[in-house]
């Protein structure tokens, strides 16, 4: 525990890709397989559930600190981080703990989940009398399932592969499934792992032997940002280009008789999407498709909006008027694995050959409503080209993408299998006005970083500012460090956690979507959004205004 407490530590102190990959291989040089295990578990993105309530928690904090509700709040507000106020505020440890990380969780943490107050009370005071301050924040954050950290899970991979000495790329093949809730880490799973490549647990066919392992896809590659002018890439016959696609990015899988559904995050999604699970049972064994999991209704000829498809991620129970509001298609633009061999290797043009192939092969309904591939854009030059993405918005897709003709299927984002780029269209955007602040976590914890934004609303004659979004990222450290200042210089009101601030700030902020919305007080809701710039030319009387907002939904819909 301490060793992972350290590291944990070090990760959150720096933002160096290098530091931090140091930091890594250190710790995974001379940890038990066992812990190893565990913390490449939550390195690489898994999480807890809660074990204590975040009222039983503090309450418990507080009393053991002797602090009255009022300052333990105050603390809290001056912190921004509960794990790090309940580290700072306990009194020194009693004694010190050389339990290990595996020992932690499986002993202690997991087994608190459901335990009596009186109980839980005993249990975590005597845990927190353990450990130093590096140990709490650790240990408060993995209770509290408030856990996470700045590191990139490819950065895991490439330390794991450093220490292993086992190419990275297989290394990210192994991890596929890594943080799946449903298998515990442990020592043999991370043995297995970082096992030298001559093992036989893998072979070059794609096989997966293990059952555990049959259902797992392949790491996903991702493309490149194209912010150059298109032209410097050369003639567009070389590339492949298609229409960028604004849904789930997800790997279907089918062998042994058996489908899965894997998307990007490595969440197993196949009961979400029952109506694709069923084209999988009309593939032919040893299919894996890469592709995009789209809302689109039977006949239409664009996508619907990605919010369609949300209803079907965030509820429990699938309703026959969930499964009929958000009709599911899988958009299909890569065959990466066909009668159980892996083609990867293969380059882009001749995969895509044999997708087409396979779109063709399968019953017609099917292949037209559940199996879209996706179609190819062509066009003289780049001029036409661009010409073209100033389409996607009525399309309902969000640019282009731009593979190269003989690219491998690679990990990640990388250029050593050749490269994909996604040429984007330029987000909306409207300049808004800073209303509320609340501090930001891990290093910005002491900085008001995350805010809320609003537009001025003209409705009956009365001009008001409405708040329509929230925003933390965007802006240098030194822009945060100013806005910060200006924010606890022009507190109105404190509501726990937020401030209230006077008017004066105007951000311009991008999103990717917009649609209307009763949910919100503005009637809309963007979708990722993020400061672009901090407008100090302007005033806040200049501002945009809702009809504006909503103005982008009628252009979109026409």
């Amino acid at each position: 525990m301490k060793r992972f407490a350290a590291l944990y530590t070090a990760l959150d102190a720096t933002t160096s890709t290098h530091d931090k990959l140091e930091a890594l291989t250190s710790y995974f040089a001379v940890a038990e397989p066992e812990d190893a295990a565990w913390a490449s578990y939550f390195l690489a993105g898994g999480k807890p559930r809660q074990s204590v309530p975040t009222r039983l928690l503090t309450e418990i904090a507080r009393e053991r600190a002797g602090l009255p509700a009022w300052l333990f709040e105050e603390s809290y507000h001056a912190v921004g981080d509960l794990a790090e106020t309940i580290a700072h505020i306990l009194p020194p440890a009693q004694r010190s703990s050389e339990l290990g990380l595996t020992q932690w969780i499986e002993q202690r943490v997991l087994t608190l989940r459901g335990v009596a107050p009186e109980e839980l009370r005993t249990r975590l005071i005597g845990y927190w009398d353990e450990l130093d301050w590096g140990g709490r924040f650790l240990l408060t954050k993995l209770i509290g399932g408030g856990f996470r950290v700045g590191v990139a899970r490819q950065l895991v991979v490439r330390a794991l592969a450093e220490v292993a000495g086992v190419d990275h790329k297989r290394i990210a093949q192994r991890m596929v499934g890594w943080t799946d809730s449903q298998q515990k880490p442990d020592a043999a799973r991370y043995l297995r792992l970082i096992a030298p490549e001559a093992t036989g647990d893998e072979t070059q066919s794609g096989d997966h032997p293990q059952e555990s392992d049959l259902g797992l896809p392949y790491p996903f590659f991702l493309a490149h940002p194209l912010q150059a002018d298109p032209a410097t890439l050369g003639d567009p016959s070389q590339w492949q280009i298609e229409w960028k696609w604004d849904g789930i990015r997800a790997q279907l899988v089918k062998r042994g008789g058996r489908v899965w559904l894997w998307s990007r995050g490595e969440d197993l999604i196949t009961d979400r999407f029952p109506e694709v699970a069923a084209l999988g049972e009309a593939l032919p064994d040893g299919c894996v498709i890469d592709g995009e999991i789209l809302a689109w209704e039977p006949g239409a000829m664009a996508p619907l909006p990605f919010a369609r498809l949300q209803p079907r991620i965030a509820r429990k129970t699938l309703t026959k008027k969930i499964l009929a509001d958000s009709p599911a298609t899988l958009l299909a633009y890569d065959l990466l694995e066909a009668h159980g061999k892996d083609l990867r290797m293969t380059p882009l043009a001749e995969r895509r050959s044999q997708l087409d192939a396979l779109a063709i092969s399968i019953d017609g309904t099917l292949a037209r409503d559940l199996l879209r591939v996706s179609p190819l854009v062509r066009a003289a030059d780049w001029k036409a080209l661009a010409a073209l993405r100033d389409e996607s918005r009525s399309r309902g897709v969000e640019g282009l993408m731009v593979k190269q003709r003989e690219s491998m299927y690679g990990v990640g984002r990388t250029k050593a299998s050749g490269t994909w780029w996604k040429w984007k269209i330029d987000p909306y955007a409207v300049d808004a006005v800073l209303l509320y602040a609340q501090r930001g976590h891990g290093r910005r914890a002491s900085l008001y970083t995350d805010f809320t934004f609003a537009v001025w609303d003209e409705a009956n004659g009365v001009r008001t500012l409405v708040p329509f979004a929230k925003a933390y990222s965007g802006l240098t450290d030194e822009e945060m460090r100013q806005v910060d200042a200006i924010v606890r210089k022009t507190t109105i009101e404190k509501f726990g956690p937020v401030r209230s601030v006077t008017p004066t700030l105007v951000f311009e902020i991008g999103f990717e979507g917009i649609q209307a919305s009763p949910r919100h007080k503005s009637g809309v809701a963007v979708r990722f959004p993020r400061m672009l710039r901090w407008r100090t030319d302007k005033h806040i009387d200049d501002a945009d205004t809702l009809a504006m907002l909503k103005g982008f939904i009628d252009d979109r819909a026409g």
